[in-house]
């Protein structure tokens, strides 16, 4: 393999910047990182200068679910959006050895992490809302083979299976509904604490999906490293904000998916799907999902109660991660579009720096989630890099402008026309 040189460019490698700078790649992997020009090794290497361009690591999307379509539209369109890791946050066992191969094998599909089968119970989150708007039998037959625990033996299995899949992180449900126009089957506090503990004696990462703030509360109590959303249903409380204090858990807040769910997004939603830097990369289908709202929220859920949130969050240093929640049956959410439209929201809805945003979408998600070879441009780490026209660290917008992006030191399909 040969070695790649991107030079003249300016830099955020996840978490500094470096205004006119080189980069080297060799075997798929960052090999030197500094300031000013770098000498190619060899005559093979491949040189790109790219003046009044920045290089930033490869986003990672913290919170997606991957449907397993025929195109792998979860993999192959977020990388095209420099989406080059996806977090899956609950996934059907039989489909991941596919989505891991896929994401292994082909260097236009992101890579892909998962937490495997979340840790569901009998009409608990997510069937109350999948049953809505889909009551066919094929549905009705898979989501019976979902877990439903009850015991701790139940419990021992579950993270036992979770270990034999090799997942990344648990997930854990704890939805009651409240802001929603469903309601759930709440599990219990001690089933939820007896996962935690389970998970953490086997070296796992737990997060949990709650919108309500009490639930909230309750899973920031029973010791989860992380929320997989913020709260819809009030403003923040001090003690939600101890909470998160007191356990050190990161929130991962999905904004865009909250603006899609209270249907209080779909201006900007729109604005997205008539980007032609979007258009160029999603199907017509795709373009027509953004332009309308899953609108499951009651008159509880405010998109402003979830912003207010995060901005209490972040002053209050808790660490507040990227991920978008896209999924297929998820109207409002594109993948590898989301992810765009997140990091914006954190810099106009939240008051983040785009420098903090980009961070929150890289380096900081990388170091929550446990990602310890990505998330950064720094020597001896995966070479997923993104190359963007203009300066995205004054303005984020200017992250939708991609001219190129590489998994492991390949340049995707998409952009090999732009980089030649």
């Amino acid at each position: 393999m040969s070695s790649l040189l991107i030079t003249n460019v300016r830099i955020f490698d996840g978490e500094n910047e470096i205004s006119d700078g080189s980069v080297l790649v060799e075997g798929g992997v960052i090999k030197q990182v500094g300031e000013g020009e770098l000498k190619a090794p060899s005559p093979s290497t491949v040189v790109i200068s790219k003046p009044g361009h920045t290089l930033i690591p490869g986003i990672i999307d913290g919170h997606i679910h991957a449907d397993l379509d025929a195109e792998c539209t979860a993999l192959t369109q977020s990388l095209k959006f420099g989406v080059t890791t996806v977090c899956d946050m609950h996934q059907e066992a039989e489909n991941i050895g596919k989505l891991r191969a896929r994401a292994t094998e082909d260097p236009d599909a992101a890579d892909f992490k998962t937490s495997s089968q979340a840790a569901t119970v009998s009409g608990g989150w997510p069937m109350a809302v999948i049953t809505a708007f889909d009551k066919s039998e094929e549905t009705r037959a898979r989501i019976a083979t979902w877990p439903d625990l009850k015991t701790k033996a139940d419990i021992a299995t579950y993270i036992q299976h979770r270990v034999e899949d090799k997942a990344d992180y648990v997930k854990l449900m704890h939805e009651d509904g409240n802001g929603l126009l469903f309601k759930p089957a709440l599990p219990s506090l001690e089933l939820q604490e007896e996962l935690v503990r389970v998970a953490h004696q086997h070296g796992l990462l737990v997060v949990a999906h709650a919108l309500s703030i009490q639930r909230t509360i309750d899973m920031l109590n029973v010791g989860v490293d992380g929320m997989a959303h913020t709260i819809v249903d009030s403003p923040p409380t001090k003690e939600l904000i101890d909470a998160y204090l007191a356990n050190n858990a990161h929130c991962n807040p999905t904004l865009a998916t909250i603006g899609s769910l209270t249907s209080e997004g779909l201006k900007e939603q729109e604005i997205y799907a008539h980007d032609p830097r979007v258009k160029r990369h999603i199907s017509v289908e795709g373009q027509k999902r953004l332009c309308a709202c899953m609108g499951f929220g009651n008159d509880k859920a405010k998109a402003e109660n979830a912003y207010q949130s995060v901005r209490e969050l972040k002053a209050a240093g808790v660490d507040v991660i990227l991920g978008s929640d896209s999924a297929g049956p998820a109207i409002g959410t594109a993948y590898g579009v989301s992810a765009h439209h997140e990091l914006a929201l954190f810099v106009n809805k939240c008051g983040f720096t785009p420098k903090e945003a980009l961070r929150a979408g890289t380096s900081l998600v990388a170091k929550r989630l446990r990602l310890n070879d990505r998330g950064r441009i720094a020597e001896g780490l995966r070479a997923d890099l993104v190359l963007v026209e203009g300066n995205p660290l004054e303005d984020i917008d200017k992250t939708l402008d991609i001219r190129g992006v590489w998994k492991q030191g390949t340049l995707t399909s998409t952009y090999k026309s732009l980089v030649a």
